[in-house]
């Protein structure tokens, strides 16, 4: 065996705990399923709310404008 990367499958693509993995050319693998849920980490739930988030964008049926509005936030609000 040459190395072993933890991570964890989700909709049947794999996602390693750490650093990225870059494997190159054709390898034989062998992959262990362990029958224990995966704890939440800061990186998992973001990706988990970036996904989230842009799959309801892309189910919205609202029209997207092709400029936004510039938002100046220091700005005093009105009352």
């Amino acid at each position: 065996m040459l190395c072993a990367y933890e991570g964890y499958l989700e909709k049947g693509r794999f996602f390693p705990i750490g650093r990225p993995v870059r494997i190159q050319g054709r390898r034989r693998v062998t992959v262990t399923v362990l029958d224990e849920p995966t704890p939440e980490t800061k990186e998992t739930s973001q990706a988990t709310a970036w996904r989230k988030f842009f799959e309801e964008v892309n189910a919205s049926k609202e029209e997207i404008p092709e400029t936004f509005e510039r938002v100046y936030f220091a700005r005093e609000v009105d009352p």
